[in-house]
């Protein structure tokens, strides 16, 4: 049964890190497009970093620089490194994968076919 569970949010203060992690089971981490995306309250759901099954990554223009995603394939985990935290991080942030067949455009998974439950990242000024 392919599950994708999110970890490490958390409360820091402006400036600082976090490093969120997203186990993958049922599902390899580098046999699809995969990646984080965040909804703030009474916002939509945007995308924020995406890696495809070659290793190409792209970010959102807000976390360009200050965001890296990468894989480890011997864990199957995603992990998404913040840094330099702004208060306008402040989300709930999901990890998801595409199909087998689905691919990376822009910062998103097209299509999206599995999602974690989220974690909360708040960041105070």
């Amino acid at each position: 049964q392919l599950q994708l569970v999110d970890s490490g949010g958390g409360s820091v203060q402006a400036g600082g890190s976090l490093i969120l992690s997203c186990a993958a089971s049922g599902v390899t981490v580098s046999s699809t497009c995969m990646g984080w995306f965040r909804q703030a309250p009474g916002k939509e759901r945007e995308g924020v970093a995406v890696i495809s099954s070659g290793g190409i990554t792209n970010y959102a223009d807000s976390v360009k620089g200050r965001f890296t995603i990468s894989r480890d394939n011997a864990k199957n985990t995603l992990y998404l490194q913040m840094g330099s935290l702004k208060p306008e991080d402040t989300a709930m942030y999901y990890c998801a994968a595409g199909a087998k067949s689905s691919y990376c455009r822009g910062v998103s998974i097209l299509p999206a076919r599995y999602w974690g439950q989220g974690t909360q990242v708040t960041v105070s000024s």
